[in-house]
């Protein structure tokens, strides 16, 4: 069998899916603006919420000083899940004094300095 009749075929159908594609430049001039939560962790059972919030690729400002006086092991486990999803999400977090953490979607970093 000739070798133009086996790819024949294929290279026939290869021109046809080809196809021009006009973008126009304002699809590429639209501002994103990121979002910029301020939340306060009271229990072990909102940190799901806040993994969704920065799967979602929103930074969290997350006050954690009323879990830290009522129960200080939960908000270890708290930290520590919420770090875990961080790290996995190619995220950044970032304690800032005793009271707050900065959680970071993959397109942010923070600086410290």
């Amino acid at each position: 069998m000739p070798i133009h009749k086996i790819f024949g075929n294929f290279l026939k159908k290869k021109r046809e899916v080809e196809e021009e594609v006009e973008i126009k430049e304002d699809a590429f001039k639209e501002e994103v603006k990121p979002k910029i939560r301020v939340e306060i962790l009271q229990g072990y059972s909102e940190v799901e919420k806040i993994q969704q919030y920065v799967r979602e690729g929103q930074i969290v400002f997350l006050n954690i000083k009323s879990l830290r006086e009522k129960n200080l092991s939960e908000l270890k486990r708290s930290v520590d899940r919420l770090k875990n999803t961080i790290e996995a999400l190619n995220g950044d977090i970032v304690g800032i004094d005793n009271d707050y953490l900065l959680l970071t979607p993959s397109y942010a970093r923070v600086v410290r300095g």
